[in-house]
């Protein structure tokens, strides 16, 4: 099972390295667009010097390899190092098409073929960019700022100096880029079946776990609470709390099935980045 799934993770990483470079010499290179992170860093020291973008793109990596030597283990280390120099690789002597002279299809399709490379490598174990890296070593050492603060910190002085250097049309079709590959990447990694948790307060809360349970065949857990604020302003009225899992396209329907058992219900919705285990997918209903 354990070389079965290797061999998937490197079908993934391969995928992405060929799709991250179909993005970069396909559509973005000749229009003189970059990506943010550390490939847009790349990219735009290789317009300013001239230097191979295969190049820069393996030598800058190699300090956030590092870091994710220490910080994560050998074994992300040694995968990603392998990628990032397939990447390169894959730029110095894989000759993609030129698909297109239009800017704006330049950068939404390569940012889409970029986000889907880095979503693919990703799910395969690896990295593409070293970015992401960084950013958790920052943001430990900084408690105030989130990773994605870090990452957007980053890409804001990595188009501004774009700006500067591309001019602000260049600029501007670049933030496009990455906002085309940010969302690739969200997609190939969450998929179209994002999952979002319900929590829901309720004095009906049995009919609630009944009617999740056995007609959505969704799994629940019930928690043992207290209504915090009662009309005497004390904590009082023990109840159960449901929590459930489901995908966003079931949410809106889930909620009606709760609401008409207790219009006053108080339901809580939140975005979930990952589940493990449990049940997630819906029971077979007779």
């Amino acid at each position: 099972m354990k070389i079965k799934d290797e061999l998937k993770n490197l079908i993934l990483v391969i995928l992405g390295i060929l799709s991250a470079g179909m993005g970069l010499k396909g559509f973005l290179l000749s229009s003189h667009f970059i990506d943010g992170g550390v490939t847009g860093i790349s990219m735009l020291l290789a317009d300013i010097t001239g230097v191979p973008i295969a190049i820069l793109i393996f030598i800058l990596n190699i300090p956030f390899i590092f870091v994710g030597y220490r910080r994560l283990g050998s074994h992300f280390a040694i995968k990603s190092a392998l990628a990032i120099a397939g990447l390169s690789l894959c730029l110095a002597f894989i000759n993609f098409p030129d698909i297109t002279p239009d800017k704006l299809l330049t950068a939404v399709f390569g940012g889409f073929f970029i986000g889907v490379g880095i979503g693919l490598a990703i799910r395969g174990g690896a990295v593409l960019d070293g970015t992401e890296i960084a950013a958790l070593l920052v943001s430990k050492k900084l408690q105030l700022l989130k990773v994605n603060d870090v990452i957007l910190l980053l890409n804001v002085a990595i188009f501004s100096a774009a700006a500067f250097f591309l001019g602000i049309e260049s600029a501007l079709y670049s933030i496009l880029t990455y906002l085309s590959a940010s969302k690739m990447i969200d997609f190939i990694l969450n998929g179209i079946d994002q999952h979002t948790g319900l929590t829901v307060v309720s004095a009906k809360s049995e009919e609630i776990r009944i009617a999740i349970t056995e007609k959505s065949g969704r799994g629940v857990t019930v928690y043992q609470g207290k209504h915090g604020y009662g009309n005497d302003g004390h904590v009082n009225d023990p109840r159960d709390i449901i929590f459930t899992v489901a995908t966003r396209l079931e949410i809106p329907a889930l909620k009606q099935q709760i609401l008409r058992i207790d219009p006053s219900a108080f339901i809580v919705q939140q975005s979930i980045d990952d589940t493990t285990g449990g049940l997630l997918k819906r029971k077979g209903l007779h």
